[in-house]
């Protein structure tokens, strides 16, 4: 089943994507290439679920005998109530992004943050012992803080447009930790952290993203001196001002297409059983930046 060999059949199993919009997803890329490379009887297809129907989405998910399912905006946190389980992490960080099938109905997953993890270990970054600084305060913001205290972190700041979400966040990560690692601070206070000190930056929010590329969370060139490593979670563009503003300071900077392509080969993996080498990775990575048209 390779190349134009292809075939869909009788014994053919579907996954997809759901989410309200879906049209622009990178998700069939990955996971049609992966499928073919690896001769698995599989197709992936997006699926737009309309406004407030996202458990009907899971029910006939499940009536339709499909092996598995992403999940995107704005459902990631909907599903929830619908599946059979939910994994720990998932329900530790409040969504979820792939359903598996299990039976009588699908477990919750998210794969973001462990993708997130396998593109930073993949790009020589570790979080272990790291200062870091994370740029928002919503659900991904979250996510990532709870993952860098996870991975044993040294600290972490949060800094938001509101002062008291970037609390109520670190607060949060801090009662799971089980340690005080993480405060909050309003964005305009990163000019009170520690002279000399450098920092590893993620940058959680939607500033940047298409088509609003001109624009970054922080404008002020001083601040980005003060950062040796920058992840910008945004994936459109590849390259953000974000990034271009690190760079210009000195420092490495990284954007999400490699986080967007681990969580769908995380995904793929709980589906099929399949492990997917480097090799095959770095197959899909050039799939999905060609739907992209990324040279």
């Amino acid at each position: 089943m390779e190349g134009n060999d292809r075939k869909i059949n009788g014994y053919t199993r579907v996954c997809g994507v759901m989410g309200n919009p879906v049209e622009h997803t990178m998700s069939p890329a990955i996971h049609n290439t992966l499928a073919e490379a690896l001769g698995e009887n599989l197709v992936y297809v997006p699926f737009r679920v309309p406004d407030g129907q996202a458990g009907e989405a899971v029910r006939g998910a499940y009536a339709l005998n499909l092996l598995g399912m992403n999940v995107t905006v704005p459902y990631k946190s909907q599903v929830i109530p619908f599946l059979k389980e939910t994994d720990p992490l998932a329900e530790t960080i409040g969504a979820v992004n792939t359903l598996v099938r299990v039976q009588g109905g699908f477990k919750g997953y998210n794969t973001d943050m462990p993708g997130l993890y396998r593109a930073m270990r993949r790009d020589g970054v570790n979080l272990e012992g790291e200062k870091v600084l994370i740029l928002g305060a919503g659900g991904v913001a979250r996510a990532v803080a709870i993952l860098a205290a996870d991975r044993k972190a040294a600290e972490i700041t949060i800094l938001n447009r509101t002062a008291h979400r970037a609390v109520k966040v670190a607060e949060e990560v801090n009662a799971i930790a089980g340690r005080r690692i993480a405060k909050g601070r309003e964005l305009g206070e990163w000019a009170l952290l520690p002279e000399g000190e450098r920092y590893l930056a993620i940058q959680a929010t939607n500033v940047g993203m298409f088509p609003n590329v001109e624009e970054a969370v922080i404008e002020d060139r001083a601040f980005y001196g003060k950062i040796h490593t920058g992840y910008d979670l945004v994936f459109n563009p590849a390259e953000t001002k974000f990034m271009t503003l690190v760079r210009e300071a000195g420092g490495r900077a990284f954007g999400g297409l490699k986080m967007l392509l681990y969580q769908g080969i995380i995904a793929y993996e709980l589906w099929t059983g399949a492990e997917v080498g480097q090799e095959l990775a770095e197959k899909a990575y050039a799939a999905m930046k060609e739907a992209m048209e990324i040279s």
